[in-house]
């Protein structure tokens, strides 16, 4: 039985995966992926993987997350998947990569500046 090792990132979210060929079963940090991600949205970015190379059901899938919120979780997750799905299937990688799933979202919070409020506000100028 072969196990797959990937690795997924987005923001600065990590997402750990080994896949297994199986029934389906996703499990994050020891938990239901459902109950891991409470909401539609994030539930429907997970399976997206599996959907676009009609894999549903047939891999096992055991995750660890580290960082970020929910959804770069759940988006770091998807590319870890894909890129699993890859290993496996070399000619899953075309439809997988025009949906964009192995391609790393470069995006970041930009740092907070000394003497600004955020990131980019100034405080208000006052002339007088």
């Amino acid at each position: 039985m072969e196990v797959i090792n990937t690795i997924g990132r987005r923001k600065t979210a990590v997402a750990r995966v080994y896949m297994t060929p199986g029934t389906g079963k996703i499990v994050v940090n020891n938990r239901d992926y459902k109950e891991y991600f409470p909401t539609g949205p994030l539930q429907f970015i997970v399976n997206q993987a599996f959907q676009t190379v009609d894999a549903e059901g047939k891999w096992d899938v055991k995750a660890n997350l580290d960082g970020g919120g929910f959804t770069g979780q759940a988006q770091a997750l998807r590319m870890a998947i894909a890129r699993a799905l890859c290993e496996s299937n070399a000619e899953d990688r075309t439809a997988l990569k025009k949906e964009g799933f192995l391609m790393r979202d470069p995006r970041m919070v930009e740092r907070k500046k000394p003497g600004q409020p955020k990131a980019r506000k100034r405080f208000q100028f006052s002339k007088r």
